[in-house]
């Protein structure tokens, strides 16, 4: 038996793992708990589950993990998991403990057909790296790379590189951006808050993302309608890009809440164009698979073959 986890700023998912598939899950309010070593001895007692018959464990949550990897603090909670602090009161194997994201990506990469949404179907090489990225409240991305019949993940911070403009209006927005923050990254753009930002530089108005894709849904020449055009452009830019510099050439998973429910857009949006718009480099890009992750336990089937 497996347990597995992800866990973020507001909810946990626990889940119980056999054969590679889950049997249990269960979702908790954070909020409901004073630490996480509460919140998993209630998921112990709701599952009828003996810590003695775990044999392994991973955790995802959201936040930095110290370098000996056997301790986190959540970024938006106060909470610390202490790895070897929970094998000693439960009785049970010191959990793995990764970055959401990075469980996020090796659930992608893994999930079957029936949970993914192709955009293009390019020409993928098995052996070749990954690139999963998502934008949220954030822009995440790591690589995960084929090693021996296992998943190796490695995050970055592409999220962090560097905004490129693509024209003059995306100029336009650097500007607007570079006023407010200095540098303007990527992550200032193609995110949840990016799109507010984006909204804000074309009308003055302040809005929450949410609100735009239901104005750009009922108000297709709005400005909500072209905030969603150059956030959806500018995404499948930077997606090009990134995969690019890892030679992504076993595919690119849009992973994130964003993607998931701007599905039906994106289709017929900029997003293919500007992700293929690479000069010299268009053919390779062209290659490039790229497929948009739908699975809403993403995160613990992804911590479910991490623990494995």
């Amino acid at each position: 038996m497996i347990l597995c986890g992800d866990i973020g700023g507001t909810k946990t998912l626990l889940g119980l793992a056999e054969q590679g598939r889950l049997v249990a899950d269960r979702r908790y309010a954070n909020a409901d708990f004073p630490d996480f070593a509460s919140l998993l001895a209630s998921f112990l007692a709701d599952t009828h589950t003996s810590p003695a018959s775990l044999a392994s464990g991973c955790l995802a949550l959201a936040g930095p993990i110290a370098d000996s990897g056997s301790s986190a603090h959540l970024t938006n909670l106060p909470w610390t998991i202490d790895a070897p602090d929970l094998a000693h009161r439960f009785g049970m194997p010191p959990p793995r403990l990764v970055n959401d994201f990075a469980a996020a990506a090796v659930g992608a990469v893994t999930a079957p057909a029936s949970h993914l949404v192709t955009l293009q179907a390019g020409e993928p090489l098995p052996d070749s790296p990954r690139l999963v990225v998502g934008a949220g409240t954030g822009l995440g991305m790591a690589m995960v790379l084929p090693d021996h019949g296992a998943w190796r993940c490695v995050a970055g911070e592409g999220g962090h590189v560097a905004f490129a403009p693509a024209d003059e209006q995306q100029a336009a927005l650097w500007t607007f951006l570079r006023k407010r923050h200095g540098r303007v990254t990527w992550e200032r753009v193609v995110s949840g808050p990016g799109l507010a930002a984006i909204q804000e530089f074309l009308s003055g108005d302040t809005l929450m993302p949410e609100h735009i894709a239901e104005l750009a849904h009922t108000q297709v020449d709005g400005a909500a309608a072209r905030a969603l055009a150059i956030f959806l452009a500018t995404y499948g830019a930077f997606a090009g890009d990134m995969a690019l510099a890892c030679l992504a050439r076993g595919g690119v998973y849009l992973a994130g809440g964003i993607a998931g429910k701007l599905l039906d857009r994106l289709p017929d949006s900029g997003f293919l164009a500007a992700f293929n718009a690479k000069a010299e480099h268009a053919a390779i890009a062209a290659r490039i698979p790229v497929h948009v992750a739908t699975d809403p336990l993403l995160g613990l089937h992804g911590a479910m073959m991490l623990a494995q």
